[in-house]
């Protein structure tokens, strides 16, 4: 029997267990909960949240599958067996007439506060032996609007503040009684008065009163702004200015303190400074003689918290206020230890070969008393390889060391005012990999010069910069059997291989953008992120030597290539595109899309992209249906898995992905999946027939893949097993062109394992 098919008999079974036998005799299962509405304008899918009670989790939205795993225990609540199930299933729900006038009230108030003031919602149930349907209806009637609208002040500077910025209000006439609005019209009133000066003001101070008229939804709407009625013992309205500045590092660790002074801060220790005055200055937004600002303090808290040295800080303003309208401001800093050190252990598994690695960190957070962090990183691999004839070792050797120096500091050539703006640091980096495998022995060096920032109003939107990166790899050693194998010759099936062992150097400078829609996410399920995520990055490599190449008139070399003391240098542009979407649907369920592109471009010195640029299908975070790197380029067949990984390669990717994601049980969510997508090259190559782009052919050279997924949710990393089925598989002409309508399973099956979401 074909394993979807034994799947889907299981899910069947084990949702049609009676679970009624675990409730008393006057309880009811609660079998579905469904919302309605008679208007068109309202989603129930927006109120669902209102719901204070649902019938039990289903699969995918179809089967109650973890209701049917508790059902497999018995009713001894102490047996071993009974508990497990307890455990990783669902009990049965059972009706609460209590919690359903609850939601009745919920759904009521939420319509309400939308502007439906004539709102009602019915809850209808409907019993089938011990089994209970609620719906709930909602009829929320016409939506009431905004005729008239004023503001009143009982401070007229307070009003001239307000009104100056009358330009972003949310507020107008014509305007639906939306009470999520309101509220987000007294924030942002409050706010602007917080970042004037006024210290004590708070959302208290804003109220409103609507006037209906009888049989209409026309409403009159007044904002007050007032002091509120136990405010007799609240100061007058006052702008309050920041007078001094107090740093107080590793406050009570010791019982003696000095005071030293730097550019308006009073710095408080215990006689030695551990992180230098310059970086605290600049990374506090909070100004002597300045008007205090709300924002500067929250600006200030995620600047220290950026920096590594820094454990937590806390900044504190007078109680009672002081009458001279002047706060002075103490910031209490908690420093982390200097020095930390980890050691990670893993398992590696690939293509069959089983191996393991470890990993030695050691971390300097205040390398130099300025807050900068050096990373130290140790690595060993060892993998024992098999399936390899004419070789002398069969294992595989890694090791290689790592040094990265972050200072928290942008070398931008602007004003210490305007670089307050910008939360970012700047990193500097040397790598050293060596790979001995039994074909070859690899080595990489790498150097490289990046920054990353973003501005405090956009923290959404951050930008990273890799000023120069050098990298250099070379081959010491490859093998006799290796090299006659292959390297050899002028087979054009093994151009692209031969360019892979070449030794070769690459100078390249990139820009890249992430925005995130969402500042925020649900912790407690990483899946219902409702929001967009766009990435965008550019690379440029080998110009700025091609440029200096010609100019000083340097010999080429017998490939026509200019080279650096004989090793020739790659030049190219590649550009990515990443975009992916979630729709949240309730707690448990969503859907997200993807869609991936990006082309790399060889020219001047170079005829292929270098190999660790190359773009390869299939896998985990691919398209599916097939392994990693077994689909492409275009409708190329693979005619050697030994070299099958180095062919099936392309300087053009396309990936467009549909999931849905759902709760399972206990910490498992599942997924059903679609996957679309390829990979080309813009030339042509003797040994990849189908391999280029082709316009008219597009059509046909699009793979598609579906399956079902299964995640382990631990929250801080997420465990995934995903399985694929090949649907259309561009390899193929004819039938085999569409499995989807003939599928093997032996010949159309992956399975793949992952950390994470593949996006």
């Amino acid at each position: 029997m074909h394993p979807l098919y034994s799947l889907l008999l299981l899910v069947i079974g084990l949702s049609s267990c009676s679970p009624v036998r675990f409730l008393s005799d006057d309880k009811y299962l609660l079998a579905s909960v469904h919302l309605k509405s008679d208007a068109p304008d309202i989603k129930p899918s927006d109120y669902r949240l209102h719901i204070r009670q649902e019938a039990n989790t289903r699969w995918l939205s179809t089967a109650k599958v973890p209701l049917g795993i508790y059902c497999l225990s018995g009713t001894n609540p102490h047996h071993p067996f009974n508990r497990l199930m307890h455990r990783i299933g669902e009990a049965p729900v059972a009706f609460n007439d209590t919690l359903m006038h609850f939601s009745r009230s919920s759904l009521v108030a939420a319509l309400r506060g939308k502007g439906y003031l004539q709102a009602s919602v019915e809850a209808d149930t409907m019993r089938r032996g011990r089994h209970l349907h609620l719906t709930y209806r909602m009829h929320p009637g016409k939506r009431s609007y905004v005729q008239q609208l004023q503001r009143r002040f009982d401070n007229d500077t307070l009003r001239r503040i307000v009104m100056a910025d009358s330009a972003r209000s949310l507020l107008y006439r014509g305007m639906p009684l939306d009470l999520s609005l309101l509220e987000e019209e007294r924030t942002r009133i409050i706010r602007r008065l917080q970042n004037n000066g006024y210290y004590n003001i708070n959302n208290e101070f804003v109220s409103y009163t609507a006037d209906t008229i009888a049989h209409s939804q026309a409403v009159d709407l007044t904002l007050h702004f007032r002091r509120p009625q136990r405010s007799d013992s609240l100061p007058p309205y006052r702008a309050y200015r920041i007078g001094k500045i107090f740093l107080h590092e590793n406050h009570g660790e010791s019982a003696h303190r000095d005071t030293t002074f730097y550019r308006n801060i009073h710095f408080v220790t215990d006689g030695r400074q551990r992180i230098n005055r310059r970086i605290y200055f600049r990374n506090l937004f909070i100004q002597a003689d300045s008007l205090y600002r709300d924002v500067a303090t929250q600006y200030s808290y995620q600047n220290l918290s950026g920096l590594g040295a820094i454990g937590f800080s806390t900044i504190h303003y007078p109680q009672p206020l002081p009458a001279d309208s002047t706060l002075d401001a103490h910031v209490f800093v908690k420093l982390n230890k200097p020095h930390g050190v980890s050691f990670d252990i893993e398992g590696t598994n690939t293509a069959g070969d089983l191996g393991g690695a470890a990993t030695f960190t050691y971390t300097h957070r205040n390398l130099l008393h300025s807050a900068e962090q050096l990373t130290l990183k140790l690595r060993g691999a060892y993998e024992a390889i098999r399936r390899l004839e004419g070789y002398t070792h069969q294992d595989y050797i890694e090791y290689g060391a790592e040094a990265t120096l972050r200072y928290p500091t942008l070398p931008f050539p602007i004003g210490e005012e305007q670089l307050r703006r910008y939360k970012g640091a700047s990193d500097l980096s040397l790598l050293y990999n060596s790979q001995n495998r039994p074909e070859f022995h690899r080595r990489l060096l790498t150097a490289a010069w990046s920054i990353h920032w973003n501005r405090h109003t956009r923290p959404n939107l951050r930008h990273r910069l890799d000023i120069v990166s050098l990298n250099y790899v070379f081959m010491p050693w490859i093998s006799e059997t290796f090299r006659n194998e292959y390297l050899n010759g002028d087979d054009p099936r093994y151009a692209v291989l031969r360019s892979s062992y070449e030794n070769i150097f690459i100078m390249k400078s990139s820009y890249g953008l992430t925005y995130n829609s969402l500042r925020e996410r649900k912790t407690n399920n990483l899946y219902q992120t409702n929001g967009y995520q766009i990435r965008f990055n550019f690379e440029s490599a080998g110009n700025l030597l091609y440029g200096l190449s010609h100019l000083s008139r340097m010999r080429r070399n017998n490939h026509g290539a200019y080279a650096i003391f004989n090793i020739p240098y790659s030049q190219y542009l590649k550009f990515d595109f990443d975009y992916s979407k979630s729709f949240r649907f309730n707690e448990h369920s969503s859907l997200a899309l993807h869609a991936a592109f990006g082309i790399a471009v060889p020219y001047g010195n170079s005829d292929i992209i270098p190999y660790e640029k190359r773009y390869f299908a299939g896998g985990a975070n691919s398209v599916r249906g097939w392994s990693v790197r077994t689909l492409g380029p275009g409708s190329y067949v693979g005619k050697d898995g030994k070299i099958d990984f180095i062919n099936q390669t392309g300087n053009l990717k396309l990936d467009l992905s549909v999931e849905y994601r759902g709760f399972l049980f206990w910490k498992f969510e599942g997924a059903a999946f679609v996957d679309a997508g390829n990979i080309w090259n813009t030339r042509n190559y003797a040994h990849q027939s189908g391999g280029r782009l082709q316009l008219a052919t597009l059509h046909r050279q699009i793979a598609v893949a579906y399956g079902l997924g299964l995640r382990l949710n631990l929250n801080y990393f997420i465990l995934r097993f995903d399985g694929g089925m090949k649907a259309i598989n561009p390899a193929y002409s004819g039938k085999l062109h569409y499995p989807l309508f003939s599928p093997d399973f032996n010949r159309d099956f992956a399975l793949h394992f992952a950390v994470g979401l593949p996006f």
